[in-house]
Parts: C-alpha cells; sequence; structure tokens
C-alpha cells in the first residue's frame, strides 16, 4: 500500500482557497454570488428571519386560554323601566320580566340600575341591585330581593 493510493478522507483533503483573484475560479466574490445581504461580511441572519414580509407568528391568531369566557354578565334593568311596566304593588322577578320581553336573555342574572324615576311601589327580586337603586325602591316604599 502507498500513500498516494490511500482513500481521501476529511483530514487529507485539502481547505478550499477562495478570494484569490478571478484566475483561481473561486475569486472575485469567493463563492457569494452577486451582491446582497448575504455577500456581506459578518452577516448573521436568524433562521426566522423572513426577509421583512411579517413574520408566521404574527399572521397566525392568538390562541390559548381567557379568563372572558368565564365573566359573569348580568342583564341589566333600569327603574325607569319597571315604571312604565308594572302597576303598583307588582312583584317583578326574573321570569316575569323575560315573560314580557323587558329583557331577552336571562344570562348570569338580573342587576337593577338607578337609571330614572319610579314612583310605584314595587317587591323586586333580582341577582344584583346597585346602592342607588336600592334606597330609590325603599324611597318609594317598595322592596328589595337578592336571590
Amino acid at each position: 500500500m502507498k500513500l498516494e493510493n490511500l482513500p481521501k478522507t476529511k483530514e487529507l483533503k485539502s481547505k478550499k482557497i477562495v478570494g484569490r483573484g478571478t484566475g483561481s475560479g473561486m475569486g472575485k466574490t469567493s463563492t457569494h454570488g452577486q451582491k446582497g445581504q448575504k455577500s456581506r461580511s459578518g452577516v448573521s441572519i436568524s433562521s426566522w428571519f423572513q426577509g421583512g414580509q411579517s413574520p408566521l407568528y404574527r399572521r397566525l391568531p392568538k390562541r390559548g386560554f381567557n379568563n372572558k369566557r368565564f365573566e359573569t354578565k348580568y342583564a341589566t334593568i333600569n327603574l325607569s323601566d319597571l315604571n312604565t311596566f308594572f302597576k303598583d304593588g307588582e312583584e317583578v322577578t326574573p321570569e316575569i320580566l323575560k315573560e314580557r320581553g323587558i329583557i331577552k336573555k336571562q344570562l348570569s342574572g338580573i342587576k337593577v340600575l338607578a337609571n330614572g324615576k319610579l314612583e310605584k311601589k314595587l317587591t323586586v327580586k333580582a341577582n344584583r341591585f346597585s346602592s342607588k337603586a336600592v334606597s330609590a325602591i325603599e324611597a318609594a316604599g317598595g322592596k328589595t330581593e337578592v336571590i
């Protein structure tokens, strides 16, 4: 076995010499092609860079957990609505409100707000009351019950 007959391995292969003039076969641009970002020295483009277009991770919609679907939403009703739709001495319940079409959905419950004036004596049963609504109902001679 002679040295010239040995198989060429990685260790024996000579390093590619570039940038030694046009006659070397790999001169002028030194195997970097023509112009552009990658032909410049010190170039390091991250693997996720997509040429300045909006990246994939920003084009896709957000997914995952949030507490929005567990929030408690109340169907609201004002004192002015109670004044127009109910007679003096009547009882107001969520079932009656839905039956008469005053509210569409009961959601997590009913909340009574103090918008408008109440001039009738009513017994109001709801899940929540604003503090001004309670004082207005009691001032008119009615009662409030929290369900």
